[in-house]
């Protein structure tokens, strides 16, 4: 804190003595149709050279000499703008950019010098637009933020169809995933195969990967940062789509003009309406179904020029019935996140921005089962409440500063189970409850040396604390509860802390290319345990205590940046290696129970290293991308795989992407995505045994074997009608194949056995099971 302090008071005296005959210009930058706010937008002053970008708000601030200049502000799919300002005091206004998109068709224009991969000192970031997904080939015409990501280096898939995210060697609880600054436990629905994220409420998406900035912490591989639209300001919209198994619609308008506006969003699937012809009625499988839905929702306000209140909230469910009457049998398993944030904005001064957040999110998961007269049901989750407090200092040209503090509680729920038959009630010795405090403190600073050195350098406390009510037990070896220690509510148990410095640098060879390195240090305090290889909503999620410690990493990277003619071409090729500790696994042998989950733990280390490499296309009637990544990543237990090092579940060796998107005319638009990786990693049986008649298995160590490469083609088409007179409604249709070529894709092996081995006729036959064969799709997408 000593070093936080003195840090401030030299940014205050360097503003000082740098305002000598300079002047700050202040504002917003806006979507000029509908008022949003543009995130990352560049104004910059063509005469000195120098530039900021908005923040997360829109909001920018850049300090200039007294004298005339020429301001360019761009931002990526909309139309540069340049006006000439005489600049002679401080003064504020907001600069209003026009969408391409909005254009005639007939209207040829000039992209602007998109170099910001080779001028930034960011590393490792990715950045989508909505409309750039719209275009690509998905599963069943559903638009999804996550699988796009996952056709860029670096990060990679847990398999067939699965929304999980992978990056750079890390686990899937290692990302952070934020939507509107609360966080995002579980992202994926249909057990994974679709994620949370409706397209038609996204403003921005942002993927860090590499260098990961002082202001984000608590996970060791990314963050997802996922903004929702704000809502018209000027006029009433409706967005919508039908497609094969969901359609969504999304309404958003002024509710007082330039002052106040909303955004709602709602997306249904039927796939139980589907299947629900093909169940006879009376069948014993009458009444099983399964459907996700979502809501978002999102109101703001501008009080004045310098006060603004956004309330945003999501709202989602999965819902999976299964009845079998023959046996008077019912499951019904509903899970989901619910997240509620408020964010009021403050402008101090020209220089001075700041944006207080209260968030409150919940993850829960249930399973509830009938048969007969015994009814079980099993609960599971986390919540949140989070407060924190952050500033964007334009200090000047060269340093923007950003600094703040947070502070969250956790409550966490294992696995708890009760039952019920008839009158009499089952209450189980289950685990308990768990609480937890974290804060986090931080100062970053991006500091434009010189026309060639950029750098983006901060530093990171952060605490952890789980407190009581709790009783920590003594056990026997055989688990058996013998002496315990209770905690008061609110009483201490075990403290966690340290710093994480972050640094990151670019070095401009020349205007078109530059060299880029970053180090970084990440604590991790809450933690997803899996039994499986995918994120299913049964894992569960566990704070650090006086038994589970923080994880731990230090991420190194290095990268060369070139962009070539006219930046119609980017390139990079990045190298990093990933150390981590602490971290977490269950024991061999282990099965599912209600006891502590920590009871089943073993601990140990990983590590990860690889290249990245890219070209992306970025103008003409031709764009895409190439992305490759060769990697490995291990893990290192002494209580598993006899001490041995063994390939994580998520390693692959090889990883590509090539995505190609061709325009031949106003009206027809052809996508096409390629994907090849290694198999995954997989534990194997290698021997069966007959003991007393029955069949057993020996194992093969971990992930010693590798299930066959995945591979797969996709095709979309996109028809935009293109009316001779302008109309009120717009559409497009989608015409997409999932798998063009009908791959079967190794989702998972299992060994079917035939015959008796009393008269030596029993066989033992491995078979692969696959899910997607060619999946065609067609979304009709619509907006007035």
């Amino acid at each position: 804190m000593r070093s936080l302090s003195l840090w401030l008071i030299f940014s205050v005296l360097l503003q000082f003595a740098q305002s000598q005959d300079r002047f700050t210009i202040s504002g917003y930058v806006r979507d000029s149709l509908s008022r949003e706010t543009l995130i990352g937008a560049t104004i910059q002053s063509k005469g000195t050279g120098k530039g900021v970008s908005s923040n997360q708000y829109g909001f920018f601030s850049i300090t200039l000499p007294a004298g005339e200049h020429d301001l360019l502000v761009s931002f990526v799919g909309y139309l540069p703008q340049e006006k000439k300002y005489v600049v002679d005091r401080d003064t504020s206004f907001d600069f209003s950019l026009l969408s391409k998109s909005s254009l005639s068709q007939e209207i040829i224009i000039s992209s602007r010098k998109r170099d910001a991969n080779v001028k930034n000192a960011q590393m490792g970031q990715i950045d989508l637009s909505v409309n750039r997904m719209r275009s690509l080939p998905v599963i069943f015409g559903e638009l999804d933020p996550l699988k796009t990501l996952q056709l860029f280096p670096g990060v990679s898939n847990a398999g067939e169809g699965n929304s999980g995210l992978y990056v750079r060697g890390g686990g899937p609880d290692q990302n952070l995933i934020l939507l509107d600054d609360a966080v995002v436990y579980n992202t994926g629905h249909l057990f994974g195969f679709f994620s949370i994220f409706n397209g038609d409420a996204i403003k921005n998406v942002s993927l860090i990967k590499g260098g990961m900035p002082a202001q984000y912490g608590g996970r060791l591989s990314s963050v997802l940062d996922v903004a929702m639209k704000d809502g018209n300001m000027k006029k009433f919209q409706v967005d919508g789509g039908i497609g094969t198994i969901s359609s969504r619609l999304a309404i958003q308008g002024p509710i007082i003009s330039d002052k106040a506006s909303f955004m709602i969003s709602g997306r249904r699937t039927y796939i139980d309406a589907l299947v629900k012809p093909f169940i006879k009625k009376g069948s014993q499988f009458d009444g099983s179904g399964y459907y996700f839905y979502d809501l978002n929702a999102k109101f703001n306000y501008r009080f004045s020029d310098k006060d603004r209140l956004y309330i945003s909230g999501y709202f989602g469910r999965d819902v999976f019935d299964f009845v079998n009457n023959k046996r008077e049998f019912d499951v019904n398993i509903p899970w989901g996140n619910s997240t509620l944030t408020t964010r009021w904005n403050h402008v101090f001064s020209k220089k001075l921005f700041i944006n207080t957040t209260v968030v409150y999110n919940d993850y829960e998961f249930s399973l509830g089962a009938l048969q007969n007269s015994f009814n079980f049901t099993l609960n599971s989750g986390i919540r949140d409440v989070n407060i924190k407090s952050d500033l964007d200092h334009f200090l000047s040209p060269e340093h923007r500063l950003k600094y703040g503090v947070q502070y969250t509680f956790h409550r966490f729920s294992p696995s708890v189970v009760s039952g019920r038959q008839d009158s009499v009630v089952f209450q189980p010795n289950n685990a308990q409850l768990k609480y937890a405090r974290e804060v986090a403190a931080y100062i970053q600073d991006d500091w434009e040396v010189g026309e060639r050195i950029k750098i983006n350098y901060g530093l990171r406390w952060s605490g952890f604390q789980q407190v009581g009510p709790y009783t920590r037990y003594g056990t026997d070896p055989f688990g058996n509860r013998l002496d315990s220690t209770r905690f008061k509510k609110g009483e201490p148990i075990k403290f966690y802390a340290g710093l994480e410095p972050r640094f990151t640098i670019r070095y401009s060879l020349n205007d078109e290319s530059s060299l880029k390195g970053a180090i970084s240090r990440n604590r991790q305090y809450i933690h997803l345990v899996s039994n499986a290889g995918t994120t299913l909503p049964t894992d569960v999620w566990v704070p650090s205590t006086f038994r589970v410690q923080p994880q731990l990493s230090w991420q190194y990277s290095l990268g060369y940046f070139k962009n070539l003619n006219n930046n119609t071409w980017e390139t990079s090729i990045e190298v990093y290696y990933k150390s981590m500790q602490n971290q977490i696994e269950y024991r061999e042998g282990y099965t599912p129970s209600i006891t502590d989950p920590e009871e089943e733990f073993v601990f140990g280390k990983g590590w990860s290293y690889g290249a990245e490499l890219f070209i992306n296309k970025t103008k003409g009637k031709f764009t895409g991308w190439i992305g490759y990544t060769l990697a490995w990543s291990w893990r290192k237990f002494a209580d598993l795989n006899q001490g041995k090092k063994y390939p994580a579940k998520f390693d692959r060796r090889h990883d590509l992407s090539i995505v190609g998107t061709y325009e031949f005319s106003p009206k027809w638009k052809l996508s096409t995505v390629f994907v090849y990786a290694t198999g995954n990693a997989a534990s194997l049986p290698e021997r069966f045994y007959l003991i007393e008649g029955v069949l057993t298995q020996q194992y093969s160590s971990i992930n010693k074997y590798r299930l066959p490469s995945y591979h797969r083609l996709d095709i979309s088409v996109v028809y935009t009608p293109v009316p001779k007179r302008p109309k009120k409604v717009s559409s497009n249709w989608v015409f997409s194949l999932y798998n063009a070529y009908s791959r079967r894709n190794p989702y998972f092996f299992y060994f079917d056995q035939t015959g008796s081995a009393f008269d030596e006729s029993l066989q033992v036959q491995a078979k692969q099971v696959s899910l997607f064969p060619v999946l065609p799709s067609v979304t009709y997408n619509f907006k007035f």
